[in-house]
């Protein structure tokens, strides 16, 4: 897990000063497919360390997709039943990846995105307590650590301490969060840039419209130094656009990153910026209207 490749963006960056690099950490690189596997490893190792996930409990959490899929793939390797939530308009993909790894999976009501599975996970976890480890993914320091511990420290020595802005898409946050401080902390002129969509609702999946979401309590609003906000068509055009100049297949969050890191290029004259590619595309296959879009 971990020491994902570190991509130069030479195409779809060609318009750019040659002063401005953009790369992008390849996260589908990881065992099951995401980012997510960072931070769903360190909960898990973290849970058992402390004795919360002991023998006989199901770890349950709410999820998008990914998160699950980590979850999964890491409780079949260890022995772990996983009961996850996630939305009812999740693409049918990730629940069939997410059966087939042997997660009992919870469908929830579809119009109230991934804030409705929180709440159905909470009620779960209250109700059951005897039953089920929640491991709330969005509340959970060991989220924003794995980033702190792993993709900051690798972000850092894949640019030989070169990087000067840092991009990321806010979902749980724990990405921005631990990656940034680490960075922060390594390289204090560093630049911290989240990345949201424009609107509460959007088909940005992953990611989280803060103002008008249930904010994660790992999430501190005034830590990035700056917010971009995405639409979901530019978004879906640059995935596409990756596809067809770079020859990078990656999903829906990531044409949002580079979106967002592309903005950021815009306005300066020089430096490294580095975004993430939290997936690849095949679990959006699914999804005629972002592929067929012109």
């Amino acid at each position: 897990m971990g020491n994902t490749p570190l991509l130069p963006l030479r195409r779809v960056t060609s318009g750019l000063p040659r002063q401005i690099q953009v790369f992008a950490k390849a996260e589908w690189f990881n065992p099951g497919g995401s980012v997510k596997d960072r931070p769903a490893l360190n909960i898990i190792r973290t849970a058992i360390a402390n004795g919360d996930l002991i023998s006989g409990k199901r770890l349950l959490d709410s999820t998008s997709g990914n998160m699950g899929i980590s979850y999964a793939t890491f409780g079949a390797a260890m022995g772990i039943p996983v009961t996850l939530c996630l939305p009812a308009n999740a693409s049918p993909e990730r629940i069939t990846i997410l059966r087939v790894l042997g997660a009992e999976v919870i469908l929830t009501d579809p119009s109230e995105g991934s804030d409705g599975a929180i709440r159905v996970a909470r009620q779960m976890a209250a109700e059951k307590p005897d039953t089920y480890w929640y491991a709330n993914q969005y509340n959970n320091d060991a989220n924003w650590q794995a980033h702190y511990l792993t993709t900051g420290p690798e972000i850092l020595a894949q640019t030989n301490g070169q990087v000067t802005h840092f991009v990321a898409g806010l979902g749980t946050s724990g990405t921005l969060m631990g990656t940034g401080r680490y960075l922060r902390e390594q390289l204090p002129n560093v630049k911290i840039i989240a990345a949201q969509p424009d609107a509460p609702f959007h088909g940005l999946e992953g990611l989280k419209h803060m103002p008008s979401a249930i904010q994660p309590g790992i999430f501190d609003p005034a830590f990035a130094d700056e917010t971009v906000e995405v639409q979901t068509e530019a978004a879906h055009e640059m995935v596409r656009r990756l596809a067809r100049e770079e020859g990078l297949f990656v999903g829906i969050s990531s044409g949002a990153a580079m979106v967002a890191a592309m903005q950021v290029a815009s306005r300066i004259k020089e430096g490294v910026i580095v975004t993430l590619f939290p997936d690849a595309g095949y679990k959006y296959l699914s999804d005629k209207a972002l592929w067929e879009g012109k």
